[in-house]
């Protein structure tokens, strides 16, 4: 007995990245095959097309998206947006990390197997690159243990450079998320002493993605990121994962032809699940921090079950509670608060979007100014005028009196808003002392581009009710 937990708990006491002397023990997962590894491709292969196409993709001559960190200017699916709309940014995010937390309660880590950047670079495109060059994973071992020669050379060499210079790509595309495409393309065709700054940058964020991929790896997975982290707290016996069946597999053993399986469970200790294992963990262990829900087990596994004639599944993705209690799909009651809280933050979201205009025009009395008296009988009052142009183009404007007679004047040279500018002033109205006829009278201010209304406000004007 004691032996049997040994051999299920020692797996605890260490990580899989790490040897027994406390150095690196470097992964070499076996290439997978199968309907989920298929299906992950497919994924893949749209998930990058629509990163590296999205770039060049424009309408009425802006990009549909920017993330412009250093200038505050982002565009989401056309739509402009500035440090004015920061709430916007703070309520989306909040949004997006609820939404995160319920996807993970219901379906565990399932976003880093399909979707997450650094698993599908990695498995998808340089672990292709390193298979396509140095062989299989049995191949990859041989060529790393044996001493340098031509061959090694060659293969060492043409692998690091090809994955440089996807790096280097990578690197590109994700600026020009950043920056744009066309002062991407305008960099890149500058003479490089134009832009050595960006030039020193890209080459090192290349070299970093090139680390990454090339030396640092599984480890992103396992040590750095936090979402890894949380799974700890967000997993519950509810979530669907993916799991090994142990009441089915366990005892494991091997089998032999003509050999009655009567006294073993299903699983025959092949080890083809930890072989294809991209982070270098047993699954049959359980539940672990680890595994980024890859499905190649669950690909290994099924192949050895058709095998041996044995029904698939034996690792699927299934609860523990599935498992252990051959328990359906239940909603928890966890898993409704978090729906309900998403639904809200969505409502909310999506009311303050609809809601949202192309300008924000504000006019307030300016604080601590009393009413000024002006030549031929007329009085005025100084208001704050703060204008913000959430569009694109250029906003000529003008600001006129509705309601009663008067004129607005606008303090300090008058200029047209650029795009995404936040524009500061001050208004004189002036109103002749006749329609004065109490001291707090309502006005209307209208707000113009061209002969356009853009937006009608109401404020007051303060005055003495003393007429000559």
């Amino acid at each position: 007995m004691s032996n049997d937990k040994s051999r299920h708990e020692d797996f605890r006491d260490s990580l899989s990245t790490i040897n027994e002397k406390g150095e690196r023990n470097w992964i070499y997962p076996k290439k997978p095959s199968g309907k989920f590894y298929t299906a992950r491709n497919y994924v893949s292969f749209f998930l990058l097309l629509i990163l590296f196409i999205t770039p060049f993709i424009k309408i009425k001559g802006h990009p549909i998206i920017l993330f412009n960190f250093l200038n505050r200017n982002f565009i989401l699916f056309v739509i402009p947006f500035g440090p004015h709309d920061f709430h916007l940014f703070v309520l989306a995010m909040i949004t997006i990390i609820v939404f995160i937390i319920l996807f993970t309660v219901v379906f565990g880590r399932i976003f880093c197997g399909w979707a997450c950047p650094q698993t599908i670079f990695m498995e998808m495109v340089f672990r292709k690159i390193e298979y396509w060059i140095e062989g299989s994973a049995k191949q990859q071992k041989i060529l790393n243990l044996q001493s340098w020669n031509v061959n090694k050379i060659l293969k060492k060499f043409s692998k690091y450079t090809i994955f440089y210079a996807t790096a280097f790509l990578i690197s590109n595309i994700f600026l020009s998320y950043i920056i744009g495409i066309d002062e991407l393309i305008k960099i890149i065709s500058d003479p490089p002493s134009e832009h050595i700054k960006g030039l020193i940058g890209i080459i090192a964020f290349s070299g970093v993605f090139y680390w990454v991929f090339a030396s640092f790896r599984e480890q992103v997975c396992t040590m750095v990121c936090p979402y890894g982290r949380l799974q700890g707290v967000l997993l519950d016996r509810d979530s669907i994962v993916i799991t090994y069946d142990n009441k089915r597999g366990e005892p494991r053993g091997k089998i032999k032809k003509e050999e009655k399986q009567t006294d073993k469970g299903d699983c025959i200790d092949c080890h083809l699940c930890v072989d294809v294992c991209p982070t270098g963990i047993d699954i049959r262990n359980g539940i672990q921090l680890e595994c980024v829900n890859c499905t190649a087990c669950i690909d290994a596994c099924d192949y050895v079950m058709v095998k041996i004639n044995k029904p698939k599944g034996l690792i699927k993705y299934d609860s523990i509670n599935g498992v252990e209690e051959n328990k359906g799909f239940k909603f928890t009651a966890r898993m409704k608060s978090y729906t309900l809280l998403l639904v809200l933050l969505i409502s909310v979201l999506g009311y303050l979007l609809s809601a949202r205009t192309d300008y924000s025009i504000n006019i307030l009395r300016t604080p601590g100014f009393m009413f000024q008296e002006q030549d031929n009988n007329m009085v005025s009052n100084i208001y704050d005028l703060n204008i913000v142009n959430k569009t694109f183009k250029t906003l000529p404007f003008s600001v006129k009196l509705v309601n009663i007679k008067g004129s607005v004047k606008i303090i300090g040279s008058k200029k047209d808003l650029e795009p995404q500018e936040n524009y500061d002033s001050k208004l004189l109205v002036i109103i002749p002392k006749d329609e004065i006829n109490k001291i707090n009278t309502p006005i209307k201010i209208s707000v113009y581009t061209g002969n356009k209304l853009i937006k009608e406000l109401n404020t007051s004007f303060l005055a003495s009710l003393k007429k000559d």
